[in-house]
């Protein structure tokens, strides 16, 4: 079975590689993939693969080997891209004004679609049944994959453990990486409006100055986590826009700040909301100011089933040899797949996309991101591998 997947992995690279090439040239941002969701439902329909569409534009299909009821599997691509202007000249840049799948999530849903044509062709030679979700919004608050959980896409039938592979332009081409217990931050984001009396730049002991204020607030939250969280326990907070003021002579009577919380522990990221909070309510009402505090809760910490990980990463190494299997590195970024895995053992690892030889080494989220294309042979094996194996 080994040397089936790989040699059909092989036959279909290149019509995947084109199908990436289409979704990279026409990327759509979150909860607007209605494009990009017919073009899955098209493959799925040319496979006989049944489907049906979850929040909005979200598919999930089912694939039914021998015994169905033995076992379900999940199996994971994101599907929205970033609003970001794409630097790279290629043939198949995209053609959306300031849309770019800059974070991989075209190579993602390639990947799936991949692995959807080989279990098809190998259904008769495993047990049990794969659902596929081909999930929107990964990048938008409050997560396409809280949305397709609300409507049940972890029932009928109910998986036992579910997998996703994410790009990692870091790490070579052929090879991948793994890690168990937590692997990726929360991430919350922090709105803070300071609103004082302004009025003359040259006359401030009449005014309660907000942009004073505002840099005093941003320095003392800091001590929020320097002070206040154990060192061992990582977190992360940055106050990332400050807005306030027009001109060199008049001082606003209002300032808006705005950042993110990162935390890999529950009770720490929801006490340190309250510390936020207090914190900005003392400091600012002191200096005479009046302050509205916002923390729109966002993703919970990514958490990789141990038992799972640790099963995962073996069959991995079977399948490729060990020498290209390693640990992952532990993440302060954020990842909607996390409501997965604190419903069912989850594993989320890492696909390795870049090629330093190539030039091919700019990170997710920037303007010239891309990734050395043979990554798509590798995840689509891959994934086949450890669904089946599971």
């Amino acid at each position: 079975m080994l040397q089936k997947i790989k040699e059909l992995a092989k036959k279909y690279a290149p019509e995947f590689i084109e199908v990436r090439h289409h979704l990279h040239a026409h990327p759509e941002l979150s909860y607007q993939e209605f494009k990009t969701s017919a073009f899955i439902q098209e493959k799925l329909t040319s496979l006989n693969i049944p489907y049906k569409v979850m929040a909005t534009t979200g598919v999930v299909g089912l694939i039914k080997g021998k015994h169905p009821d033995k076992k379900v599997i999940a199996l994971r691509a994101d599907m929205d891209a970033l609003p970001i202007t794409e630097a790279n000249e290629v043939s198949y840049k995209s053609v959306n004004p300031g849309i770019m799948h800059a974070c991989g999530h075209d190579v993602h849903t390639t990947c799936l679609l991949g692995v959807a044509k080989i279990l098809q062709e190998t259904k008769e030679d495993w047990e049990g049944t794969v659902k596929l979700i081909f999930q929107p919004g990964e990048e938008k608050n409050p997560g396409g994959a809280s949305l397709l959980i609300k409507e049940g896409v972890l029932e009928n039938p109910s998986p036992q453990k579910i997998i996703a592979l994410h790009v990692h332009p870091g790490m070579e081409v052929g090879h991948f990486s793994f890690r168990g217990g937590m692997v990726m931050a929360s991430a919350d984001e922090i709105f803070i409006t300071i609103k004082a009396k302004g009025g003359h730049a040259a006359a401030p002991q009449f005014t309660a100055d907000p942009v004073l204020i505002a840099s005093h607030l941003i320095i003392s939250l800091q001590q929020i986590v320097s002070r206040n969280n154990n060192p061992f326990n990582p977190s992360v907070l940055s106050i990332t826009a400050i807005n306030g003021g027009n001109t060199t002579n008049v001082i606003p009577s209002e300032v808006k700040l705005m950042g993110t919380f990162r935390a890999m522990n529950e009770d720490w990221r929801f006490k340190a909301h309250e510390l936020i909070k207090n914190q900005a309510h003392q400091l600012v009402t002191s200096m005479g100011a009046e302050v509205n505090v916002t923390i729109d809760v966002g993703y919970p910490f990514v958490w990789n089933d141990e038992d799972l990980t640790k099963s995962v990463k073996a069959y991995a190494e079977t399948f490729i040899g060990k020498e290209l299997v390693h640990e992952t590195e532990l993440r302060m970024g954020a990842e909607d797949f996390a409501y997965y895995t604190h419903k069912i053992p989850g594993c989320f690892f890492r696909l390795g996309a870049g090629n330093a030889s190539k030039g091919i080494t700019s990170n997710v989220h920037t303007p010239t991101f891309d990734i050395d294309e043979t990554a798509i042979e590798h995840g689509m094996s891959m994934m086949s591998w450890l669904a089946i194996q599971l």
